[in-house]
């Protein structure tokens, strides 16, 4: 049974009586689509099921192929040229909540002048880091399954709260400041420390609560299955990220984001610690004639203190390369990621962590509007050494095939 927490209730119950209390709003619209495909699984046991493995379809024991499916909407309804309520809703029947919200927010955005833009929104929608996930429901144009840093943004982070955005525009380009602060992100970092990086085409959302490796729980003491529950205030103390961005027509763009979600990682609400998290995120569009490059990089680290004395610190880093090209009804993109972990203590460093890469391969084809078949390929080679715990060889080598067919409305 599923069971809205109060919080995303009256997150999600806000958009919603904003839209009610303007029954005569000019224009409402919804934009979406239907997945249905197979995948060719790992072997390695998905983190999703309690396992160590790195992609989000591994069940162990055998690669027999599997049916996925999910659909997804964006609803938006416009209140005026200037304000709207917006939210991403999904139904997936193989994840933790059947029926998710992504993101549900309201934004009012002055009409831009030539040379500016100012706006701002409030509710819970992702912090403006990913590159990649810019289509419709908060997926992207190339892959299936986006890079190790954007799939965590998607399963741990979300700002609940507000963000102001300003732009200043010249003929060929623009500046941009953003600003947010936000509450309910305090254990972000749990996963980062205990199941490390991962790929997961389908991001957590208001309602879903990502589960921890079993043998984890294990050796905390915990019956399996242990979930985090990401969207919880632990300490009422507010987060903030500052980013900024440079866009040059002809060359691309440039992104900066500093974020502190300032959890104090001293407190917590019965097993719920603050994870006091704190990373640089930096990204760059560009091209190469009629190429698409993307990359992204992000480092930081999240520390937990469960005793006085005695802290607890990851360290974490990561990085991609896309490359994309579309012709025609085509599109194709390959990735490189890289990422790693590394635990350190009071005591000093740990000795344990991770570190692997990723390569990625993608084509899609849109013979008409409404329809893309879509087939991606995933190579994960990666060494963690927490694996040991639950009886397994620290190194693992991981490979998933999907083939998906979308249907947009």
């Amino acid at each position: 049974m599923l069971v809205m927490r109060p919080r995303a209730t009256w997150l999600f119950g806000g958009v919603l009586l904003a839209s009610a209390c303007t029954a005569e709003a000019q224009e409402f619209s919804a934009n979406g689509f239907l997945d249905g495909g197979l995948v060719i699984p790992s072997h390695d046991k998905s983190w999703l099921k309690g396992g160590f493995g790195k992609l989000d379809n591994g069940g162990g024991g055998g690669q027999s192929p599997a049916l996925v499916s999910q659909g997804v909407a964006d609803l938006r309804l416009t209140l005026d040229p200037s304000a709207f309520v917006f939210a991403t809703v999904r139904a997936s029947p193989d994840q933790h909540a059947p029926f998710d919200v992504l993101e549900a927010y309201g934004r009012y955005q002055p009409i831009a002048t030539a040379d500016r833009l100012w706006s701002i929104k409030l509710g819970a929608f992702f912090p403006p880091i990913s590159l990649e996930n810019e289509s419709v429901g908060w997926t992207s144009p190339w892959t299936l399954t986006p890079s190790a840093i954007n799939s965590w943004v998607g399963d741990e982070l979300r700002t609940i709260g507000g963000e102001s955005t300003f732009e200043w525009r010249y003929p060929d380009g623009a500046l941009g400041l953003t600003g947010a602060a936000f509450g309910f992100n305090d254990p972000t970092g749990t996963l980062l420390a205990n199941r490390g990086w991962a790929f997961d085409s389908r991001p957590i959302g208001l309602f879903g609560e990502a589960r921890q490796p079993d043998a984890v729980a294990l050796s905390l003491g915990k019956t399996p299955p242990l979930r985090e529950e990401p969207w919880k205030e632990v300490d009422s103390r507010p987060g903030y990220y500052l980013g900024a961005s440079a866009r040059q027509d002809g060359l691309g763009r440039l992104t900066v984001l500093r974020y502190d979600n300032r959890a104090d990682p001293a407190r917590h609400i019965g097993s719920d610690f603050g994870w006091r998290t704190k990373f640089t995120s930096l990204g760059l569009e560009t091209y190469l004639g009629d190429i698409v490059i993307l990359s992204q990089a992000m480092f930081g680290n999240t520390d937990i203190q469960p005793f006085d004395g005695f802290h607890s610190t990851t360290d974490f880093q990561s990085a991609y390369l896309l490359a994309g090209y579309y012709f025609g009804e085509f599109r194709v993109a390959g990735r490189v990621d890289v990422f790693a972990t590394e635990l350190r203590t009071s005591f000093g460093p740990h000795g344990s962590g991770e570190h692997g890469r990723a390569f990625t391969l993608s084509g899609s084809w849109t013979p008409i509007r409404w329809f893309r078949l879509a087939t991606e390929l995933i190579q994960v080679d990666s060494s963690r050494a927490s694996r040991v715990i639950a009886g397994l060889n620290p190194n693992a080598s991981e490979l998933q095939v999907q083939l998906v067919g979308r249907i947009f409305f």
